[in-house]
């Protein structure tokens, strides 16, 4: 059993690290290790789903850290290892000459079993650790193409923004230490106030952070200079989910609070309607989909907000399967055209059938239309909102319609029939064909962002509630379907007429002015500080220690000319004068006897005259 626990998430972690260091010797086959890693994988996922296996370890004395598989990590498990496996697949097919392919294969899979340990972990501590690990991996992952620079500008501002969230957990850490002496996930409300409420603050910024809610959004938009298999990945899920995922589980901390279930709540439901303008307003499919998962995000946010557990969960599998199968589809028609520009791919979805019907399943999914899996599981946290705040569920309600316009917007595009527009190798050369191992995967995503929805049938969602956990929750009802549903074809009625035309607000179509708002409001003053930080301690203190440099040479100088050179010079001037006494007395030797009994003979006279003057 903690075999199987440990084995989960060390599997992909360990063969992924030992790829990722086997040079360009391994790129031949990098892909074949990978896709025999994440089918192991995601057996032991289903494996821990079933036994639910628990593991404890010794850390810091009196914290041991551990891992275990309940109902709400239980689903996530499976839906990391699916999702990871149908996106290796797809990455295998693609053409990538040249390209670091074991080091590629080896960074998916540490990013993988990170997500695996962020998901089972019971204890911050440990949590930490894979928080880190994941946003490492990311950062590697945006910034894999690293000789073009704007992609690493991405990667570097990518990485940023989210360490700026993941500060939070720091502080979480150290607040449930603090206020009840544990790490202990489950027993993060015990702590004495104030520290449950900077618990509370710390995790929360955290998680909006990694899931790029307001007012950190823009740095997912950024994330799309990375390789498409990875956007499919971190937006499905991982990374992004991770936060949602964390609020989910820790929906009794931001209960406890009084304050923090409410901000969340608000916070996913501005995210999920601005940042669905934001979509809107986008021509190339790729930040159209990245500013959809914002959107998306949100109402799982919104749903830690007012308690939907199982609602939101629902709605994170639904989107995991909706969004990788998009992703896919784009990274698709990208390698075979050559562009994601909304108006060059015309007629794509016409020209490589198979992509095109999945990715219309996914877009309608994406949508909200009737019957498909996001309806429903939107609607079960659109239910939960209606009983807790009225304005909250309009906003919400809103944000649906406006997820239909963006989703239809996105299938116009490339079902319309080539034209004029149509653009082939606009941003790269295309191959002009989707191969089989691209093909794979499509099909079968297509299935779950279909049919996931029967999970809000009366007699599934009891079941549902009962292996997620949480509060008890209400299946929609059909009034409130068949609001949402008739809202979500009506917009995307329109959006379909429109196409095109859709306006396109220069704030929505630059992601809301947010990275500009942080670079003015945040960045620069931080990097102007530190100008003048720099020069404080080039003037100030370096010149204080270059002044006193010199004040010591200048004293130096100064003993120099008046003590030591008349000490020197007395040194000096007695050793002359015993040099001179020597030399005198050497004379006297010559060696010559004559010159000594002359030497005696003047010795003689000079006593006696001394002894006649003494006398």
């Amino acid at each position: 059993m903690s075999v199987l626990g440990w084995a989960l998430p060390f599997v992909p972690a360990v063969a992924g690290g030992v790829l990722a260091v086997c040079g360009r010797r391994a790129d031949r086959f990098a892909p074949g290790v990978a896709l025999l890693v994440a089918c192991v994988t995601l057996g032991l996922a289903i494996a821990a789903a079933v036994t639910r296996p628990v593991v404890r370890a010794p850390m810091f004395e009196g914290l041991p850290v551990g891992m275990a598989v309940d109902g709400p990590s239980a689903v996530m498990v499976v839906t990391v290892a699916g999702a990871a496996l149908a996106v290796l697949v797809f990455a295998a097919g693609e053409p990538a000459v040249g390209e670091a392919r074991a080091r590629f294969f080896g960074l998916m899979l540490v990013f993988v079993g990170a997500m695996l340990v962020t998901v089972t972990a019971t204890d911050l501590a440990l949590l930490l650790m894979a928080w880190e690990v994941m946003g490492a991996m990311s950062y590697a992952l945006i910034g894999f193409w690293w000789h073009e620079p704007e992609r690493v500008r991405s990667a570097n501002i990518a990485f940023l923004t989210t360490r700026a969230g993941d500060m939070g957990l720091y502080v979480a850490a150290g607040a449930a230490l603090a206020g009840s002496g544990t790490l202990t996930l489950a027993r993060l409300t015990e702590g004495r106030d104030p520290w449950v409420d900077l618990v509370a603050a710390g995790v929360v910024a955290a998680a909006l952070g990694k899931s790029a809610q307001l007012p950190f959004s823009f740095w997912l938009s950024r994330a799309m200079a990375g390789p498409s298999p990875v956007s499919a990945l971190l937006h499905s899920a991982t990374m992004v989910a991770a936060g949602a995922y964390l609020l989910l589980r820790l929906e009794p901390l931001l209960a406890a609070t009084g304050w923090a279930a409410p901000l969340v709540a608000w916070v996913g439901a501005a995210t999920a309607s601005l940042l669905g303008a934001v979509a809107l307003a986008q021509t190339d499919l790729k930040q159209l989909l990245a500013a959809s998962t914002c959107a998306q995000i949100g109402f799982m946010v919104m749903a830690a907000g007012v308690g939907a557990v199982a609602g939101g969960t629902a709605h994170l599998v639904a989107h995991a399967a909706v969004k990788s199968l998009l992703f896919l589809g784009a990274g698709a028609w990208l390698t075979a055209l050559g562009t994601k520009d909304l108006s060059e791919l015309h007629g794509a979805a016409r020209r490589h059938r198979l992509v095109g019907i999945t990715f219309a399943v996914g877009a309608l999914a994406l949508a909200g239309v009737p019957p498909l899996s996001l309806w429903i599981t939107k609607d079960t946290v659109l239910t939960a909102a209606a009983e807790e705040s009225t304005a909250l569920y309009v906003v919400g309600l809103a944000a649906a319609v406006v997820a239909a316009a963006y989703a239809v917007k996105a299938l116009a595009a490339v079902v319309r029939p080539a034209d004029a527009a149509t653009a082939f190798d606009t941003e790269q050369t295309g191959t002009r064909r989707v191969g089989p191992l691209e093909n794979a995967p499509l099909p079968l995503l297509a299935v779950v962002a279909a049919g996931f929805g029967l999970v809000g049938i009366p007699a599934v969602w009891d079941a549902w509630n009962r292996l997620v956990g949480g509060p008890a929750e209400h299946a929609p009802a059909p009034v409130a379907l068949a609001v949402s549903g008739g809202a979500a074809l009506a917009a995307a009625y329109a959006a379909a007429r429109l196409g095109p035309r859709v306006p396109r607000p220069s704030v929505s179509a630059d992601w809301l002015h947010l990275e500009r708002a942080v670079d003015l409001i945040l960045t620069r003053p931080v990097l102007a500080l530190a100008d003048a930080l720099a020069r404080f301690d080039d003037k100030v203190v370096d010149g204080a220690v270059r002044s006193t440099a010199t004040a010591g040479r200048r004293l130096a100088a100064v003993v120099d000319r008046g003590v030591e050179v008349p000490v020197d010079g007395i040194v000096r001037g007695i050793g002359r004068g015993v040099g001179h006494v020597g030399d005198l007395a050497r004379r006297p030797q010559t060696g010559q006897v004559h010159t000594y009994y002359a030497q005696a003979a003047v010795l003689l006279m000079v006593l006696a005259v001394i002894l006649l003057l003494v006398r």
